[in-house]
């Protein structure tokens, strides 16, 4: 049974390819570029999608542009329904129908998409991945002060999410499945001066308040799971591990 994998050269798309290997899955890699076990295929034309999806039986969309993934989405539903698909499993973010940010309204229409279709499917929303935190920070890093968002997160590592995918395509279809966090909730301060730790910095920090109706979401932890989270990996264990790639 192949699984193809969009996305399967991002952030979290390559933990989840690797995942899949390990439990002897055959896996392709949906992508713009030719390569190695690649169906070169793009999902905002819809050029070479069909032929994508020849043989394929599950799907693992991880794909995201954070501007058009409902188009992207319904490309891939068409095709999907026209190859026979007997699982399509989408990453979705904990909290999309309750924070009004952009980006998760399209999620949203996303995740409506596929309910209303024929297809089988599993959706899995997740917290934010770790280097979603870090990248309020490092960003930053030649700045006198570090200027951070006032609000809780639960990081979880991309590592967990695709051991979790992987168990998802080992099963059947779920519909909803249970939302995953990270084993920690921390505030975006706390988790600064983690990072500032790890990094063998110290700069005055700032906190930021978020305004409207999108900050008393964040701020109500709406994107947040609760503990115990799924994931394992801490937000300290990411940092030390940058901070010793980076130098």
């Amino acid at each position: 049974m192949t699984v193809l994998v969009t996305g399967g050269t991002g952030t979290l798309g390559r933990p989840t390819v690797a995942a899949l290997r390990a439990q002897r899955h055959e896996v392709a890699v949906l992508s713009r570029k030719p390569g190695a076990g690649h169906r070169v295929a793009n999902l905002s034309s819809a050029d070479g999608v069909d032929e994508a999806l020849d043989g394929v039986r599950t799907v693992v969309h991880c794909a995201t542009t954070r501007f058009r993934d409902i188009g992207q989405t319904e490309v891939l539903i068409d095709a999907a329904e026209r190859a026979g698909v007997e699982h399509l499993v989408f990453v979705s973010i904990v909290g999309v129908d309750d924070v009004p940010y952009f980006y998760y309204r399209d999620k949203v229409a996303s995740e409506q998409e596929l309910i209303a279709s024929d297809l089988p499917l599993t959706i899995l929303r997740a917290t934010q991945f770790h280097d979603f935190v870090a990248g309020f920070l490092a960003p930053q890093r030649r700045l006198p002060l570090l200027l951070v968002p006032e609000l809780p997160v639960q990081p979880i590592a991309v590592e967990d999410v695709a051991d979790r995918l992987a168990e998802i395509v080992a099963g059947p279809p779920l519909g909803r499945a249970e939302d995953i966090g990270g084993p920690q909730v921390l505030t975006v301060l706390e988790a600064a001066r983690v990072w500032q730790r790890a990094h063998g910095t110290q700069r005055r920090m700032l906190p930021v308040p978020i305004p409207g109706g999108m900050g008393a979401a964040f701020r109500a932890g709406r994107h947040t799971t609760g503990l115990p989270g799924y994931g394992r990996r801490t937000f300290a264990e990411y940092a030390a591990d940058h901070a010793a790639a980076a130098h």
